[in-house]
């Protein structure tokens, strides 16, 4: 495949390098250098592109790619607030989106375990309460991760106890927060790749669910073969459902 890299930090340059090794081409690459470049035209010469570039230019280049029908998958987290809109002009226009707060399949793995887990715990609501912490280097500009976000939702999606998130910083008092707040504990420290654990904790015990990256490969992988799945297919996807695992 012909592929557009939207993008190019640590993730671009290694989608890039998984996707040579898989005998793709790169026939694009836009970054904050090169931005005026990244036009229907130059797109167009890609049969997908790939987004990991910045909360403030994620939704401009979605717009673009929905213009252009070219296929689009996108890494990109903080702008989940304009979804339906998003997924709307991508069906109007018969183009096609996948989105995704994390690509690699452990992680998805490691969504559907937590689904299951709190369908379980939730016949035990009245001895366990349940948090989420997530530890990201200090370069990470969104908090908490999307993918913090993607466990919280679903956590609260399945626990009675709990009817949303809130994000509690490092340095931040755990205070004035509701019974039903799902806490989300963000630490920022060197340059953790990502690691995210759901905690249940009651008087007698605690049970502690973890994921560890050792490194961004996982998502940069996932991330190309997300655009390989996207081949002949049109419409508005969640990872989630390229990750259709079955018990």
């Amino acid at each position: 495949m012909k592929i557009a890299l939207l993008g190019y930090g640590k993730m671009g340059k290694m989608i890039e390098s998984i996707a040579l090794d898989r005998n793709h081409e790169i026939v694009l690459i836009i970054d904050q250098n090169n931005a005026q470049n990244l036009t229907i035209e130059n797109i167009r010469k890609a049969d997908v592109a790939i987004e990991f570039s910045t909360p403030d230019t994620v939704l401009s280049n979605i717009e673009l790619c929905i213009e252009a029908g070219v296929p689009l998958v996108v890494g990109t987290t903080g702008w989940y607030g304009h979804l339906q809109k998003v997924k709307d002009s991508c069906l109007a226009a018969g183009s096609t989106v996948m989105y995704g707060s994390n690509f690699s399949v452990g992680v998805n793995i490691f969504f559907q375990l937590n689904q299951q887990m709190a369908k379980m715990m939730n016949n035990f609501a009245d001895q366990y309460d349940v948090g989420v912490e997530e530890i990201h280097h200090i370069h990470k500009l969104d908090s908490p991760s999307g993918t913090a976000i993607t466990i919280a939702e679903d956590i609260v999606e399945e626990f009675d106890n709990k009817t949303e998130w809130v994000d509690v910083k490092a340095d931040d008092e755990v205070t004035n927060h509701q019974a039903s707040n799902l806490i989300i504990n963000s630490y920022r420290e060197g340059e953790v790749p990502g690691t995210h654990s759901v905690i249940y904790d009651s008087d007698v015990d605690r049970i502690e669910f973890k994921h560890i990256a050792h490194g961004r490969q996982g998502f940069a992988l996932g991330a190309v073969i997300a655009a390989e799945w996207l081949k002949g297919k049109a419409g508005f996807y969640s990872v989630k459902e390229m990750y259709n695992f079955k018990a």
